[in-house]
């Protein structure tokens, strides 16, 4: 049989798109296969956040070519959009799909059959304005499921609706439809995706509290997860929402990007500190034990040391429960680029790793709070050295002896003990929850 492979770079949304097109190649009759085997077509698909991105790709083309040296090789995905003729120069690349084709690339590979292949395939961004619908399979404890794509925020150090487009969604009705199509195959948690998800209906009459509300009735999947949202469109609703949904959880993924209102401004963000500490206010108010993770950038033009303690300052004062660090680096095409300010490469990497220490003791902290109490987790498919891990509904990684049994299955826990290797806490079996 005809055998295609996959290596997704970047975030929850690329994985959910692999996971769609991998779909669409085997209702053309191929098997997906693990990237490390032999296969016909190799699929590569792309992130424009990502570092070194030209020599990520190059290095795993090479290692595509190496298993199978006669093998069809396409390149999708936003560095695609991006960076295209780059590509091309890559020794082995078939073809380069930007995001208007790369849903049909399963067609581009029979065209390439035929003698008929385009090299590169891109268009001008803001043509594309069609939405994709996708989710991620393959992984029996969770899926990511798409609900946006694009962005219309535009801010200063980003790239993404240079290569995603315009801020786009589906309709309720077709999300859900998708969702019960992921709890046929006995997922028991799905997270939310997209670039700007709180956008969610633009252009329409539906909100994104409007697909929330629908999607709490969805029998079959016991958790939903909400991947990443604006401050400025988390409002109060969609909280408190949260707070009395039985299935989505109080786990909250809120980019702050800066604590200093200047630099923020620099930024192009939408909101200031004021704002985004009432959100984490309002969320721990109605719902104590919530997981919040925090993304925030250092190294940013003009961010001087007094606007990093801003920001580090800023950050102690909040009840959150760990960072995502990001460390500034120029993107071609952002208008960050224009600005004065550079900041030093020792600065950035400084300020990173004290951010990153910062992130570490707030996990902590956080983690203490559920010593000795019993959680719900939902077990890990995975397992190394023959411990086998989950999650709590409010992100506690947890871990135990591993138990093929129990994979799949949430499970009441007493969480016994902090491990201090790596963030994780060490559980006693205590009752299983029936769903």
């Amino acid at each position: 049989m005809k055998k295609v492979a996959f290596y997704t770079l970047g975030c929850k949304l690329n994985f959910s798109e692999s996971s769609s097109i991998a779909r669409d190649f085997e209702k053309q009759g191929y098997t997906r296969v693990a990237f490390e085997e032999a296969a016909d077509v190799y699929v590569i698909n792309t992130c424009s956040v990502t570092d070194n991105a030209d020599r990520k790709c190059k290095a795993i083309v090479k290692k595509a070519l190496k298993t199978s040296p006669e093998a069809f090789v396409a390149v999708i995905g936003c560095y695609a959009q991006l960076r295209p003729e780059e590509i091309t120069r890559i020794p082995g690349v078939n073809i380069v799909l930007g995001a208007s084709e790369k849903f049909n690339l399963p067609y581009h590979v029979e065209q390439h059959k035929q003698g008929k292949v385009q090299a590169v395939h891109s268009c001008e961004i803001l043509q594309v304005k069609e939405f994709n619908p996708a989710y991620s399979a393959g992984d029996r404890t969770r899926s990511f499921l798409k609900v946006q794509d694009g962005c219309d925020y535009f801010c200063a150090f980003c790239t993404i609706p240079m290569a995603r487009g315009r801020s786009r969604s589906g309709s309720i009705e077709d999300v859900v439809s998708s969702a019960h199509e992921i709890a046929a195959t006995g997922v028991k948690e799905v997270v939310l995706t997209g670039v700007n998800i709180g956008d969610f209906g633009r252009g329409s009459d539906e909100t994104f509290l409007d697909l929330i509300t629908q999607l709490d009735q969805v029998k079959g999947i016991e958790r939903f997860r909400i991947s990443s949202i604006e401050p400025n469109l988390l409002d109060e609703d969609i909280i408190r929402f949260v707070a009395d949904s039985r299935r989505f959880v109080p786990h909250f993924h809120i980019p702050l990007q800066s604590g200093s209102d200047e630099i923020l401004k620099a930024m192009r963000r939408k909101y200031q500190t004021a704002l985004y500490r009432n959100r984490i206010e309002m969320i721990k108010s109605v719902m104590p034990m919530a997981c919040i993770g925090v993304d925030v950038i250092v190294g940013f033009p003009g961010e001087t040391e007094a606007h990093y303690l801003e920001t580090e300052q800023f950050l102690e004062s909040l009840d959150i429960s760990y960072l995502h660090v990001f460390t500034y680096s120029e993107r071609p095409g952002t208008t960050a680029l224009r600005l004065d300010g550079t900041v030093s490469k020792e600065d950035r990497e400084i300020r990173s790793r004290r951010l990153h220490k910062l992130s570490d003791l707030k996990r902590k902290q956080f983690y203490e709070n559920y010593l000795g109490s019993n959680q719900k987790v939902l077990w890990e498919s995975d397992e190394k050295e023959g411990m086998m891990f989950g999650f709590t509904d409010n992100y506690i990684k947890t871990t135990m002896p591993a138990d093929p049994s129990r994979f799949n299955q949430i499970e009441e826990v007493t969480l016994s003990g902090l491990s201090t290797a790596s963030p994780v806490l060490t559980a006693e079996a205590y009752l299983p929850v029936t769903a």
